[in-house]
């Protein structure tokens, strides 16, 4: 599984940097080269929910087959796309098959995770896409830079087909518990999904971040321009062995609203300037944080859902989490366009430090008041 979630993120971080780049040859603006990234997370946070469900019903590992072949055919099509709109089209569709493959491979994962080291394990695993990140931006470059659009594109496909033969060889996992029987007020787990919100409001700046701090660095001159996805991604290798396991013997709260404030001091940092000083600063800081974050509340949440329905949990997860990823990127090129990345950075920092005290009501309002121990 670690293979697999490598594999999956070399071929999306290879993509996503480079699309806006794509769509300003092609003769969009600023505001447009957001929205790619805008338009996946966007349409895999609405699918996501009911791919969960999906997978939980249908076989982690058949979904993570079907949706790997699915990406390798959206490869093809973005290497014979002329028109920005086109691509921004294709990306609402990929986006779907997106959320499949994430939510289907996250149940997968925890199905033989502990309970007792259940943050130590999505952190480790969560690790394999974080050495992805630190390579996939700069091999991305290099292959659009070296052999054009269709070249990258290619080695995304390639990809993509590698993800598959992977999954093909996973057995599939049988869940504690067999999934309920349908109904569509199940498909969505609504307690899961609105304290969920707490990630939308942080990975708002993430997304922000994944389309345009490369522009960012870009505009100040400063090289490489991949300087903050490298630094953020060995902050995590380096941190998260250390905090996974501090979650599970400590309380997953007691480690997760920290993570919120080094998310804001991060995004606070990026504001104030876009020297190579401050790129390497702010991705230290909010790598440690960011990095983190995903696992403590992943693990918190889990142990109160059924066995049977983690795939449509995660699936609640993933819908806010790529719905602030796609507002982010949006949002953020809009800003970018009329005020510039101070701005648009401040603005993530601010919607930022408000999931502190979100996450803290929601979560004494939807679920049972419990000491905060080790695995509660």
């Amino acid at each position: 599984m670690c293979g697999f979630s490598y594999t999956v993120f070399l071929s999306a971080f290879q993509l996503l940097p480079t699309a806006p780049y794509r769509i300003l040859e092609l003769g969009g603006s600023k505001a447009a080269a957001g929205m790619f990234l805008g338009f996946l997370t966007y349409a895999s946070a609405v699918t996501a929910p009911i791919t969960g469900s999906l997978a939980d019903r249908f076989g982690r590992r058949r979904m993570l087959v079907v949706c790997s072949l699915v990406l390798s055919a959206f490869a093809l099509a973005y290497a014979f796309t002329r028109d920005h709109r086109v691509l921004l089209g294709l990306a609402l569709v990929h986006g779907g098959f997106w959320s499949g493959l994430l939510s289907a491979s996250s149940a997968y994962i925890t199905d033989f995770i502990p309970e007792s080291r259940r943050a130590e394990g999505i952190g480790y695993w969560g690790l394999s896409t974080i050495v992805a990140l630190a390579m996939a931006p700069t091999i991305g470059f290099w292959l659009y830079h070296r052999g054009g659009w269709p070249l990258l594109c290619a080695s995304v496909g390639v990809l993509n087909l590698v993800m598959a033969a992977i999954a093909w060889q996973l057995e599939e996992a049988e869940p504690a518990a067999p999934p309920p029987r349908f109904s569509a007020r199940r498909l969505i787990e609504w307690r899961v999904l609105i304290l969920s919100l707490t990630l939308f409001l942080y990975s708002f700046g993430y997304g922000g971040i994944t389309s345009f701090v490369a522009l960012y660095a870009d505009s100040n001159h400063v090289v490489p321009k991949e300087i903050f996805f490298t630094t953020f991604a060995i902050v995590v290798l380096l941190t998260r062995p250390v905090f996974g396991p501090l979650g599970d013997r400590i309380g997953y709260r007691r480690v997760f609203v920290p993570c919120l404030a080094l998310i804001v001091a991060g995004l606070a940092l990026l504001a104030l300037a876009g020297t190579r000083p401050a790129l390497i600063a702010a991705a230290i800081v909010f790598g440690t944080g960011f990095g983190t974050a995903y696992p403590m509340f992943a693990a918190y949440v889990l142990r109160k859902v059924d066995a049977g329905r983690r795939g449509a949990a995660f699936g609640s997860i993933l819908a806010a989490f790529d719905t602030g990823i796609g507002t982010g990127s949006v949002v953020t090129g809009w800003i970018v366009q009329r005020h510039g990345f101070a701005a648009a950075y401040g603005v993530a920092a601010a919607l930022a430090a408000l999931s502190i005290p979100f996450f803290l009501i929601a979560d004494r309002m939807l679920l049972v008041p419990e000491r905060d121990l080790p695995n509660g």
